[in-house]
């Protein structure tokens, strides 16, 4: 089984320059954790909802909010974001994948072209998933 065939496909980017305003706006409005950050369309990191709320005030929204927490919203996602970030490539094997997540301490991994252009992100729920589903066929 390929990566492909159980990644979601469904990928969300933003640029390098982006403000973390727009990366708040996505994550408030979707049920995503990670957007994967491109530059000329290649992936080049990734930025994940905890990231982003280690990076802003906590007071964002409350009626403490100060000018300064607000600012904190100006900053760029290249500022925060993770660069060089893992990656696995689309026709890699389901087993790539789970080596990958048993060596790195992630909870994603970006799904690349061969031209290093974001086409999907695989999770570790999506491969729980995927053998599940194969154990129920087979059994």
């Amino acid at each position: 089984m390929t990566v492909e065939k159980i990644m979601s496909k469904n990928v969300v980017t933003v640029e390098m320059d982006d403000s973390l305003r727009v990366v708040k706006t996505i994550f408030d409005n979707t049920r995503f954790h990670h957007l994967l950050v491109v530059e000329a369309g290649r992936l080049v990191g990734v930025i994940s909802d905890r990231d982003l709320l280690k990076a802003v005030s906590p007071n964002i929204g409350t009626p403490g909010e100060s000018a300064k927490d607000a600012a904190s919203l100006n900053k760029k996602v290249h500022q925060i974001m993770t660069r060089k970030p893992v990656m696995i490539r689309q026709n890699a094997g389901i087993f790539e994948a789970i080596e990958i997540f048993n060596k790195q301490n992630i909870s994603c991994v970006p799904v690349v072209d061969d031209g290093g252009k974001p086409v999907g992100i695989i999770s570790w729920r999506d491969i729980l998933k995927a053998l599940t589903n194969k154990a129920k066929q087979s059994g």
